[in-house]
């Protein structure tokens, strides 16, 4: 009887296994379909990085334009690189991974359009001068001609950078020269000098004064008319991540973006 019993059980053991490993590969094929499923919502582009290089002058309309953006496409991150325009088209034409360029002048997009890094930029907004100074304004300065008393330290843009070109052509329409004591490679940095007290007054953007929040006081004078500054984007050739790209520009030329900037200072083209 033992014999029989044990029989039956070395009959049945081969079955079982059989059954076992027929329900263990019945769980893997259930699995599977989820990896394609995976795989369809990375290929399907909505998540993205889409790395913008614009004006130093931009920072902040851009920062928050950049959190709208994100707002509006989930999974999707905005990365900012502000400065110098003349800094930034040398580093795109360098081969610097960016999806779009905003300038601040019409003179740097053309570095990038000439090495035909991008189609035909729209120009969004403009912007002009101001001079700034300190808000207690301790050298009195009242008035462009008051920047060229050798008493008065003065902190302008380098030439080769748009606020630098500006301040150039704001002083020649005005017939006046200024000796600065210090040369800054974009507006942020220039604006700073001020606010640390280091110089009496400076030329930078409108737009600058306004973003100082109190910080420093502005200055108009009637030669800025003379030197405003377009401000041209563009979504780059090789954009990494193209659709956005084109996407982030067109929010900076809706309704909502042109509000965002005029609220901020800057002009309509």
């Amino acid at each position: 009887m033992v014999l029989r019993r044990q029989s039956r059980w070395a009959l049945a053991l081969p079955l079982v296994v059989a059954l076992a490993g027929l329900s263990g590969c019945g769980s893997t094929e259930a699995a599977a379909p989820a990896a394609p499923a995976a795989t369809a919502s990375a290929a399907g582009g909505e998540a993205a990085t889409v790395t913008v290089f614009a004006a130093a002058s931009l920072t902040g309309t851009f920062t928050e334009l950049g959190k709208t953006f994100e707002a509006a496409h989930p999974g999707t991150t905005v990365k900012f690189n502000f400065g110098s325009s003349a800094t930034l088209a040398q580093q795109i034409t360098a081969g610097a991974p960016a999806d779009v360029f905003a300038a601040a002048s019409p003179a740097t997009m053309k570095t990038v359009t000439d090495a035909g890094l991008a189609g035909a930029p729209a120009t969004f907004v403009r912007n002009k001068l101001e001079i700034a100074v300190p808000a207690d304004n301790p050298a009195k300065v009242d008035d462009l001609k008051d920047l060229t008393d050798a008493k008065v330290k003065v902190a302008l843009c380098a030439e080769q950078v748009p606020c630098g070109a500006a301040a150039v052509k704001a002083l020649d329409a005005a017939g006046l020269k200024v000796t600065p004591v210090t040369l800054e490679q974009d507006v942020k940095a220039t604006l700073t000098k001020v606010e640390l007290g280091e110089v009496d007054a400076a030329l930078v953007y409108k737009t600058d004064v306004i973003a100082s929040g109190g910080k420093v006081r502005g200055i108009p004078f009637p030669e800025a008319d003379k030197a405003i500054n377009d401000y041209p984007i563009a979504a780059l050739s090789k954009a990494p991540a193209p659709g956005p790209a084109k996407q982030f520009v067109d929010l900076v030329l809706s309704a909502e973006g042109r509000g965002v900037l005029t609220k901020a200072g800057f002009e309509a083209p």
